[in-house]
C-alpha cells in the first residue's frame, strides 16, 4: 500500500498561503481603522451600534438557512465592530451581484434551449405521479429537462469509472469537454494528459476546467502551460488572489466529462491517484460514478458550458456542439441537475429532501461529510421515527480531523431518533449519494454538508425506474457489510464538556 506524498507532488501552497496572508493582513487592518474611529467618535461607536442592530434585523428576515443567521446575528452582537466588517466581505451576496448576473444569463441561454419533452413528465406522472412531482421540481421550477432515452451505466468504484472514461475519450471524434474540482498531474492523469494529447494533435477540440482551491495542493499554474503547448484548452476556475472577495469562498466542486454530446460522466470522483487507490492516504478510498449515453448528456453539456463561459467576455455558439440523439433506451427516467451558489435556490438540499419525505420503506446515504441544517435533521428523525429504515455511512478513516469532530457531533441528535450510523471501516467515504425504496437515487458531487449545499458549485442526476438503480442497491448492500454500525454508541448520554464542544463547533458550522 503505497501513501501519497504531497512533498512530491508540484503545488502552489505557497502562492495561496502568501494570498492568505495578504487576505488577513487587509482584514485585520479594515478592522483595526474601524476600531480606532470607534474609540475617538461617540458619534461613530453609536451609529456602529445602530447599523448593528439594522444588520441584524435584516439578517434576521432573510430567507435563508437559519444556522448561518444565527452565525452572523451572534457574531455581530457580540463583537459589533468586526462582525459587521465580516458581513460585508463574506456574507453579503450583493458584493458578487455582477458575477450573478452573468450566471443567470448564461443559465437562461443554454437551458432554455434544450429540448423539454413534457411527454416524459406526463408519462411518469402516470406511472408514480409522487415521484413525478420530485422530478416536476427541477424541471419546472429549474430548467432541467427530464429524459427517458437515456442509457444509465453505474460504477461502483472511481477507477471503474476512471477506465470506461478512458475508452470513451479514445473514441472522440469532435471534442471533449472536462470540469473537475481536483486534478492531480501525477500517475492517473499522466494516462489520461497522454490520451488527452494525442486526441488534441489529430483534431479533436479539448478543453480541461478545474477549481483553483480543489487543486491547489496537486498542480501549479506550470500545468496550465503543459496543457496548453499540447493543444489542450486549460482555464482555472476563480483563481486564488490576494484581494478581499465574497465569488472566492465559491469553488467548482462540479465533476463532468462530456465526449461528442453523446456520451458523458459524472460522480464523486476528482482526477487524483487516490480517489483510484494507487495512493492511500486515507486508508481504501471508496467513490461511485455515472455513464450517460443519450439525450441527457445536454444538460450536463450546457452545465460545462456554464462554467466555461462564465469569465469569457464574448458569447460563445453553443449550438454547434449539442448533437441529435439515436439511443432510444427505455431504461427509466433520468434528469442531470446543477446547483449555484450564486441565486437564491438550494437546489442539492431540495432533492435530498424531497427524497427523505417521499420514502416509505428504506433511506440509504453515503456522504463523507455530514454536517446538516435543522431541516435535513429534522426531516431524517421524522422518516425514522415513522418507520422508514434510515441508513447513512460516514469514512471511518477521516481526510479532516476537524470535520470529522463535526460530523461525529450529528450522530447522537439522528440516534437517538432512530437513524442508524455506519462507518466505512476500509478506509474513506467520498461517495455522495441517495437511495429510496429501490426505485429513485441520486448521485452526484453534493455532499451533506454546508459547503456543498450552500456555498459550491454541484451537479448531480436524479434517476428513477432504472437498471443502474438496482445496482446503486446491491452496492449499499456490499457497502453495509464492510461497516462498523455506531447508532448504539451514539444513542447513550454524552459528558456535559462533550455536549459544550459541539455546540460550538455546530454554531461554526456553516462555515466549515
Amino acid at each position: 500500500m503505497r501513501s501519497e506524498q504531497k512533498g512530491n507532488v508540484k503545488n502552489s501552497v505557497g502562492r495561496v498561503a502568501l494570498a492568505a496572508l495578504a487576505i488577513i493582513a487587509q482584514v485585520v487592518w479594515l478592522v483595526y481603522l474601524i476600531v480606532k474611529l470607534n474609540k475617538y467618535s461617540t458619534v461613530i461607536s453609536l451609529c456602529s451600534s445602530l447599523i448593528a442592530l439594522l444588520l441584524v434585523l435584516k439578517i434576521y428576515s432573510k430567507r435563508t438557512n437559519s444556522a448561518f443567521k444565527t452565525l452572523w446575528i451572534i457574531l455581530i452582537l457580540v463583537f459589533p465592530v468586526m462582525g459587521i466588517s465580516f458581513y460585508f466581505l463574506f456574507g453579503n451576496k450583493h458584493a458578487t451581484a455582477y458575477i450573478r448576473r452573468k450566471f443567470s444569463a448564461l443559465h437562461c441561454a443554454l437551458f432554455s434551449g434544450l429540448c423539454d419533452d413534457g411527454g416524459v413528465l406526463e408519462e411518469l406522472s402516470r406511472r408514480d405521479y409522487y415521484t413525478a412531482n420530485q422530478f416536476r421540481y427541477l424541471s419546472d421550477r429549474e430548467s432541467f429537462p427530464v429524459y427517458n432515452g437515456t442509457a444509465v451505466r453505474f460504477f461502483s468504484q472511481a477507477a471503474d469509472g476512471f477506465e470506461a472514461q478512458l475508452c470513451d475519450i479514445a473514441r472522440a471524434k469532435e471534442y471533449i469537454f472536462m470540469e473537475y474540482h481536483a486534478v492531480e498531474d501525477m500517475e492517473s492523469f499522466s494516462r489520461l494528459f497522454e490520451l488527452l494529447a494525442q486526441k488534441a494533435a489529430d483534431g479533436v477540440e479539448v478543453r480541461l476546467l478545474y477549481d483553483d482551491v480543489g487543486s491547489i495542493g496537486f498542480v501549479n499554474f506550470g500545468f496550465v502551460k503543459k496543457m496548453r503547448q499540447s493543444g489542450i484548452s486549460c482555464k482555472v476556475f476563480n483563481p486564488v488572489l490576494p484581494v478581499l472577495q465574497i465569488f472566492m469562498n465559491n469553488r467548482d466542486h462540479r465533476k463532468i466529462t462530456v465526449i461528442d454530446g453523446k456520451v458523458a460522466f459524472t460522480g464523486g470522483y476528482n482526477l487524483a491517484d487516490e480517489y483510484f487507490n494507487i495512493t492511500h492516504p486515507y486508508g481504501r478510498w471508496k467513490d461511485t460514478g455515472l455513464r450517460l449515453e443519450g439525450n441527457a448528456v445536454d444538460s450536463l453539456l450546457a452545465m460545462f458550458l456554464e462554467m466555461w463561459n462564465c469569465t469569457e467576455n464574448h458569447v460563445e455558439h453553443f449550438k454547434k456542439y449539442f448533437r441529435s440523439h439515436t439511443c432510444h433506451v427505455q431504461d427509466g427516467f433520468v434528469q442531470p441537475y446543477a446547483d449555484s451558489p450564486l441565486d437564491n435556490s438550494c437546489v442539492g438540499e431540495n432533492v435530498y429532501l424531497n427524497l427523505i419525505k417521499s420514502a416509505a420503506h428504506y433511506i440509504y446515504i453515503t456522504t463523507p461529510y455530514l454536517i446538516i441544517s435543522d431541516e435535513m435533521n429534522r426531516e431524517l428523525t421524522l422518516a425514522a421515527q415513522r418507520g422508514v429504515d434510515v441508513r447513512i455511512i460516514t469514512p471511518g478513516i477521516p481526510d479532516k480531523k476537524l470535520i470529522y469532530r463535526v460530523t461525529r457531533s450529528y450522530y447522537p441528535a439522528l440516534a437517538g431518533a432512530g437513524v442508524r450510523i455506519f462507518e466505512y471501516t476500509p478506509g474513506f467515504m467520498h461517495a455522495k449519494q441517495m437511495l429510496t425504496d429501490g426505485k429513485t437515487a441520486a448521485v452526484g458531487t453534493i455532499n451533506l454538508d454546508y459547503r456543498s449545499l450552500y456555498h459550491h458549485f454541484e451537479n448531480g442526476v436524479l434517476i428513477h425506474g432504472c437498471q443502474a438503480v438496482n445496482d446503486i442497491l446491491r452496492d449499499f448492500e456490499d457497502t453495509f457489510a464492510q461497516c462498523r454500525e455506531v447508532t448504539e454508541k451514539y444513542s447513550q448520554d454524552r459528558f456535559a464538556v462533550t455536549r459544550g464542544i459541539d455546540c460550538i463547533l455546530r454554531l461554526a458550522a456553516p462555515l466549515l
